[in-house]
């Protein structure tokens, strides 16, 4: 794992057992931290119970009265700084709030030298951060990835000198950092999502934008400036000539020898991680062996089955209209499943993809309100469930079709996540065989 001689001696809470969590507080004990821990959870609190670790306290933190008694809270990323009321003790005590990203910012000092790439974006993050890494890996350049994309990077063993960390960074990870200085920080895109954690629309973008505030002006950034937000962040680091990269829309490129890496979406997610490797020194040829060999992620445009001619796509991890928007683009004729808890009031995002859609299956929660939306441009079926959905779009598709499952919606009306709710998809169309 890694740890930091310098936190020896300190007290921290820590706040949310959940992977990242427990990760901290078995990090923090290692560098011999007084650890103060606690989940609502009791299968979490269970989990990191350990009779032999004489500075670990499980204690509900938020009972506390002295808080100034602690040198730091390490809250999880799904806390809401904004509403959660130990938050609020904490800053009026004048404790600092952290993520484990800044306590991995803390241990750098203690690695073998390496370079971090930071990967921030409303959508493509995990793509990009397994291409970079992959890239990286098939060039001969020791890479892991952590962060956001399930990893905890506390957990991980250090990486040998000349090493390279990929961290995905979500706008709640980024806001629990405050040293963080990547050697190549890289923003995809932006448009609204998780507005409940922030002061509208702009807040979230500033949140985003404190990736490039806490790099060394010297350092590489990567934008996508396809929204007038991105491209307003992308002006203000203007000064850094050489050391900008913006990455336009629309780009043809061709991505015929990148099974993985289909449709517009995955043309700028490979643009962003050509321009990583670029900045990190890889070159040309090892770019494109890594390009050609990537496999793909669980629940990213992944291709789970073929029946009949139908293939059987799982998209799970499109959680928003946005990020459902280039799937329908990526297919001539799609048999769509769509629905959830929705994020917002519409799909106009996905739109454009609408002439591509045979059929829309609507799920879940938002099913009602999806399929009267989509009743004025596509066919739709108000199904319900996942399994009904996968059953008819299957009995319902000629050879060459699509069926998709890119819900456009959180999964949490149905399944405990995108990743529940993918294996259920894979299951359902194994069922058909």
């Amino acid at each position: 794992m890694i740890v930091a001689r310098a936190w020896a001696g300190e007290r921290y809470a820590v706040l949310g057992l959940a992977r990242s969590g427990a990760a901290t507080v078995r990090a923090l004990l290692a560098a011999d931290v007084e650890v103060v821990a606690w989940d609502t959870d009791d299968a979490r609190r269970d989990e990191i119970r350990d009779p032999d670790a004489r500075w670990l306290t499980i204690e509900d933190v938020g009972t506390w009265h002295n808080l100034d008694e602690i040198d730091a809270l390490v809250v999880s990323p799904g806390v809401p700084l904004n509403t959660h009321p130990l938050a609020h003790a904490a800053r009026a005590a004048g404790v600092p709030i952290i993520g484990d990203i800044q306590l991995f910012a803390e241990a750098r000092a203690e690695l073998p030298a390496h370079k971090v790439v930071g990967i921030t974006g409303t959508n493509g993050k995990s793509t990009t951060t397994a291409l970079v890494t992959h890239i990286l890996k098939t060039s001969g350049v020791p890479a892991l990835m952590g962060g956001n994309i399930g990893l905890p990077i506390l957990a991980q063993d250090p990486l040998p000198e000349g090493g390279v960390y990929v961290l995905e960074l979500s706008s709640y990870q980024i806001d629990l950092t405050q040293t963080l200085d990547c050697e190549v920080a890289v923003l995809l895109n932006l448009t609204p999502d998780h507005l409940d954690r922030y002061d509208g629309f702009a807040g979230y973008a500033a949140s985003k934008a404190r990736l490039f505030a806490m790099q060394s002006a010297g350092h590489d950034a990567v934008i996508g400036i396809g929204e007038a937000a991105s491209a307003a962040i992308a002006r203000s680091l203007s000064t850094r000539g050489e050391h900008l990269t913006k990455i336009a829309p629309g780009v043809c490129m061709d991505q015929s020898r990148w099974p993985a890496l289909q449709g517009p979406h995955n043309a700028q997610n490979a643009l962003a991680a050509i321009a990583v490797a670029k900045a990190l020194g890889v070159g040309e040829a090892d770019i494109d062996r890594g390009l050609e060999s990537f496999t793909g992620l669980p629940h990213r445009m992944e291709k789970v089955g073929e029946i009949g001619g139908v293939a059987f796509v799982d998209d799970s991890k499109a959680t928003n209209p946005e990020s459902t928007a280039p799937a329908l683009m990526a297919f001539p004729r799609v048999h769509w499943i769509v629905g959830g808890r929705a994020k917002g009031d519409d799909l106009d995002a996905c739109r454009p993809g609408f002439g591509h859609v045979v059929c829309a299956y609507t799920i879940g929660e938002a099913g009602p309100r999806f399929a009267a939306i989509l009743r004025h441009d596509v066919a739709v079926e108000e199904v319900g469930t996942l399994e009904a959905a996968v059953t008819q779009a299957a009995r319902a598709a000629a050879p060459g079709d699509v069926v998709l499952l890119s819900p456009a919606a959180a999964s949490f009306d149905q399944f405990r996540d995108y990743e529940h709710r993918g294996a259920a998809f894979r299951a359902a169309v194994g069922a058909l065989a």
